[in-house]
């Protein structure tokens, strides 16, 4: 098949995936540009899950934001490989970006292995009542459960959050993509959010 050079650079300027990554994902898409899109990002984030576990973090920055009313603040620490992409500007945005969130959206969390086990416990029971209530059948309960678990983590875990900016992504896709793009182990290492 052959590539249409415009559909090829548009894919590389929104993707920053390299020609032949490129080439391939537009390949097996039959040219679909939306679908190139997906394939490249299941494969990176395949290639980003192997940087992550490979490789250490040891440079980054910590970020600060301050809304204009003086009355919500965030720091956060970011991590990356080395100090050439901890100066890099889609490094800067990208933390940045994760700084509003935490600011934004208020997480408790970073992960959902960071809960207390007792806050977990309590949420469950929480909605086992509610099921109860609702007269729902025991036996679908675990299933119920188990998905209400998960929306809870997705308010109260920043990586499992919506990006304010664009709610198809969560905030570990954007991460994810994040180590595609600049080919490096990038994590959040912590955050903390003031607010009088």
């Amino acid at each position: 098949m052959a590539i249409n050079l415009t559909i090829l650079t548009q894919l590389r300027n929104l993707t920053g995936a390299g020609v032949a990554d490129c080439r391939a994902a537009l390949t097996e898409a039959d040219g679909d540009l939306e679908r190139a899109i997906e394939i490249l990002r299941e494969k990176g984030a395949v290639k980003a899950a192997k940087k992550i576990s490979e490789r250490t973090a040891h440079e980054g920055l910590v970020e600060s934001y301050l809304h204009p009313n003086g009355k919500l603040g965030v720091l956060i620490e970011v991590r990356c490989e080395t100090d050439f992409v901890a100066h890099n500007a889609d490094f800067r945005q990208l933390v940045h970006d994760l700084a509003m969130q935490v600011a934004a959206a208020n997480p408790l969390y970073l992960k959902p292995e960071d809960v207390p086990p007792a806050e977990i416990k309590k949420e469950q029971e929480i909605y086992r009542a509610q099921l109860k209530n609702d007269g729902k059948a025991e036996a679908m309960w675990e299933k119920i459960i188990l998905g209400k678990l998960q929306k809870y983590y997705q308010a109260v875990c920043l990586l499992r959050q919506p990006f304010i900016k664009d709610d198809s992504l969560t905030v570990e896709q954007l991460v994810t993509d994040a180590i595609t793009k600049l080919g490096e182990k990038i994590e959040v290492v912590a955050f903390t959010r003031y607010q009088i």
